[in-house]
């Protein structure tokens, strides 16, 4: 089966962007983690198993630069602070998800 869109060199680079966002260590797992649910800290902590804090931190801030996770700031004793996935994240992994079934149906056994 072949696609009738023939490809080109701009839609090489625009995958290849895509996989400078997705190919970067805990990326998948932590967007996985938002799909599930997470919205504080500590959800994707528990979600994303074997992470380190700062390592959740630094994805999550280049996550939010790049408009893939939103964070909110609730105003209260103690400050609360939430990140949920923007839309451009929830269509990002419906993108993928053709991805993950090749790669189910071609994985070495």
């Amino acid at each position: 089966m072949t696609s009738d869109t023939p490809v080109d060199e701009e839609s090489c680079h625009r995958i290849l962007h895509a996989i400078d966002i997705i190919g970067v260590r805990w990326v998948g797992p932590i967007l996985l983690a938002g799909a599930r649910g997470a919205r504080r800290f500590k959800e994707y902590r528990a979600l994303v198993p074997g992470i380190s804090d700062p390592q959740l931190t630094l994805r999550l801030k280049q996550l939010q630069d790049r408009g893939l996770i939103e964070r909110t700031v609730i105003p209260s004793t103690p400050v609360q602070i939430t990140y949920a996935l923007t839309p451009g994240a929830e269509e990002l992994i419906s993108a993928l998800q053709p991805l993950a079934h090749w790669s189910e149906r071609h994985r070495a056994s």
